[in-house]
């Protein structure tokens, strides 16, 4: 394996981690202050989240391209940005990297490194609501990486903030940290028997908007590779 591969790969298991870490830890830590005030604890958790969103993607997108997700690495190889030989190993970080957060997590609040979640998290408009959210996700990056690479983390988090509040899901978009979720019994959790469908939804949503903008933006798939993947 080339060494520029093994860091980019390393670049996308560290982003997935921190991730997630964030994520499952802010939820725990606003559930423990909210005083069961779920509102209050899904705004505590959603703060959390789109700044290390936003933090992540600049840290790591000049080295892997800090895709951080199965369906962003995926859409980057349908429109050529990435290789499909170096896709599963993305992939595969991001997972790991993702169950690791959760690990973490769990760790820095005293709690079972692996506890299976049992917040329920199924039926019609939780699988619509992460297909729109994974949807609004793809569109937000190709659209800004034909406009304004730059702005491509702040519009990122932003959409993820948003998202934890228009969709009945709370957004995952991302079917690592969908999977990682299921290992943390707390706030951020997700039912194991939830995951595959929600993973199917977060695909669907994803392939969709990589192909309207095909047709939105000709030629943006001459220009993923640096945009994407700009290292």
């Amino acid at each position: 394996m080339k060494a520029n591969l093994i860091r980019r790969i390393a670049a996308e298991f560290l982003g997935t981690t921190f991730l997630v870490t964030a994520v499952v830890g802010s939820g725990i830590m606003a559930e423990r202050l909210s005083g069961r005030n779920v509102a209050l604890a899904l705004l505590v958790n959603t703060i959390a989240t789109g700044a290390a969103l936003v933090a992540l993607l600049f840290t790591f997108g000049s080295i892997s391209g800090a895709h951080l997700n199965p369906v962003v690495s995926i859409a980057d190889a349908m429109e050529g940005g990435l290789a499909w030989s170096e896709t599963i190993p993305y992939v595969a970080a991001q997972i790991l990297g993702s169950i690791g957060g959760t690990i973490l997590a769990n760790a820095m609040f005293e709690l079972p490194l692996i506890s299976l979640a049992r917040h329920v998290r199924s039926g019609p408009a939780q699988l619509l609501s992460e297909f729109i959210a994974t949807f609004g996700l793809l569109c937000v990056i190709w659209g800004c990486s034909r406009s304004r690479p730059s702005a491509i983390p702040f519009a990122v988090g932003a959409y993820i903030t948003a998202a934890y509040w228009f969709t009945a899901s709370t957004s995952f978009a991302n079917p690592a940290v969908t999977i990682a979720r299921a290992f943390s019994d707390t706030f951020a959790g997700i039912r194991l028997h939830d995951v595959p469908i929600f993973i199917v939804a977060q695909f669907g949503g994803g392939i969709a908007a990589t192909i309207v903008f095909r047709w939105l933006a000709p030629n943006l798939a001459s220009k993923a590779k640096d945009i994407l993947l700009p290292h």
